[in-house]
């Protein structure tokens, strides 16, 4: 029994570097929105949704809902991942358009609503922590599969520019590796509400990584055709107009 509980926490731990990790990458995209001072092709559709599993996920974990500190692992880095997620919506909003503006505060919006009610539901409307587990696990369960199906929008948007510039490679590698250690700290615990949404979350990273080695070098293969073509271009106009010089410098000369 000891040692089972000793490999969940050991498993719980890596997990949590990878998910700090997985958090931490989209640093790099608003460091970037930051000094464009726009917002580009970028969705924050899946930073919304993140926001609420980090929340739900957080409200699970704590003693709340759970028996003790049982999942102390679960709590610590969703509670974490609630301030990043924070972070880059504010800055998203700061620096999006006015439509985009309002869209953000209606999502934001509802996200703070729906936790508000599974909160208060879970504390007054439910006595004991194992129905406190089943509620707030179901509405845990259905954030995390659209928060791991968000990225869909980004494999689309990679099919269809044959680009991987909006689905960088380490948000693929860390949300797989991210997904398959929480799958196995939820089956570790025999916990359904953690197991379940990593087992649509780790084939999806999977896919997301396939995506990334189709795509990687198709960007640079069409701009190096792109620039030949230019470059093609840009010697036959200047030969063109050295034949034309030609025959006028030679009929300066007679």
């Amino acid at each position: 029994m000891g040692s089972h509980h000793s490999i969940r926490m050991i498993v719980g731990i890596f997990g949590n570097g990878a998910s700090l990790l997985l958090y931490c990458v989209p640093i790099l995209t608003f460091w970037r929105v930051v000094k464009k001072k726009s917002t580009e092709e970028f969705s924050c559709v899946p930073y919304i949704v993140a926001l609420l599993n980090c929340l739900l996920y957080t409200w699970y974990a704590l003693p709340v809902v759970s028996n003790g500190w049982e999942n102390f692992p679960v709590v610590t880095i969703n509670g974490f991942g609630v301030l990043l997620e924070f972070s880059f919506i504010f800055i998203y909003f700061w620096f999006s358009s006015p439509k985009r503006k309002k869209k953000v505060a209606l999502r934001l919006v509802g996200v703070v609503i729906v936790f508000s009610c599974v909160g208060m539901i879970s504390t007054f409307a439910l006595k004991s922590h194992h129905l406190r587990k089943l509620f707030v696990g179901c509405i845990g369960l259905v954030a995390s599969v659209a928060m791991y199906g968000s990225p869909l929008v980004a494999m689309k948007q990679v099919i269809k520019t044959k680009s991987v510039e909006f689905m960088p490679f380490y948000l693929s590698f860390f949300s797989f590796s991210a997904s398959s250690l929480w799958l196995a700290y939820g089956l570790l615990s025999h916990d359904l509400f953690l197991a379940s949404p990593n087992l649509v979350g780790s084939p999806l990273g999977l896919l997301q990584l396939v995506l990334y080695c189709i795509y990687r070098n198709k960007g640079k293969e069409e701009e190096e055709e792109e620039g030949c073509v230019k470059e093609a271009v840009a010697n036959w106009d200047m030969e063109k107009n050295n034949a034309k010089q030609i025959p006028h410098q030679n009929g300066s000369q007679v």
